[in-house]
């Protein structure tokens, strides 16, 4: 069997229309909230930083707490070397003792973390505490790391408008503006099927996988089970 393989190529329906059968993995793309200046210059999807790369200035809101959230939160706040690349770093960073003298092998029961490179609000819709949903083993983890940082961390908040004085919000009935250079949407995805009504023109089989499938809890391994059934079917 032949396979060829094309890459830095946006696929467009004339493309597909010699095929018997045409499968779409096209994963995921941002959901964008209704808020009043969702298009402002200043607002930036959690693609254009994590994988575009675009510049992200010194005070930054991000709109949505879940693990998306807290990631992007986790990059934009790094200040320096990365201490995951580097035991001792982490070791300093913990303030964990490696030759065990110290009681409970902790130097200082307090981290020792630089703080943000940037100024970051981490918000919510939901009220109470940020991230409550993250992973149990490892959520409290995310939390405390963006704690020691500086990120604010604010729940029970109303998104309404942004503009060029920044993020206006309300809080507990208390509207504020959020003075940022940029405002980061990370709340949630949606199935990236942009060439699905197109291609079922062509009168072609057109099946879905993956996060092009269902966006919602996006997972490899129900990904890899849907594409190798695929195969088998067809």
């Amino acid at each position: 069997m032949k396979v060829a393989l094309r890459l830095n190529h946006q696929a467009i329906p004339t493309d597909l229309a010699e095929f018997d059968e045409i499968i779409l993995a096209t994963g995921i793309q941002p959901r964008l909230p209704e808020i009043e200046g969702i298009h402002h210059p200043k607002v930036l999807s959690y693609l254009d930083v994590l994988k575009a790369r675009k510049p992200v200035g010194q005070k930054v809101a991000i709109i949505g707490a879940g693990g998306i959230g807290f990631d992007v939160a986790e990059w934009l706040s790094q200040n320096g070397p990365d201490s995951a690349r580097s035991p001792e770093l982490f070791w300093e960073e913990w303030q964990i003792d490696t030759s065990l003298q110290a009681r409970g092998a902790l130097r200082h029961q307090h981290a020792h973390l630089p703080a943000s490179a940037r100024e970051i609000w981490l918000l919510q819709r939901k009220p109470g505490v940020v991230g409550r949903n993250l992973g149990k083993t490892t959520g409290w983890i995310h939390r405390i790391t963006l704690k020691y940082k500086g990120v604010h961390m604010m729940g029970g908040v109303q998104y309404l408008k942004i503009d060029d004085d920044g993020l206006h919000v309300a809080i507990e009935g208390h509207r504020q503006i959020l003075p940022v250079d940029h405002v980061v949407i990370c709340a949630g995805q949606e199935p990236n099927q942009t060439l699905l009504a197109e291609c079922k023109n062509l009168n072609i089989p057109v099946h879905l996988i993956g996060g092009a499938d269902v966006a919602a809890e996006l997972d490899a391994k129900r990904a890899i089970k849907a594409g190798t059934e695929l195969a088998l079917q067809i």
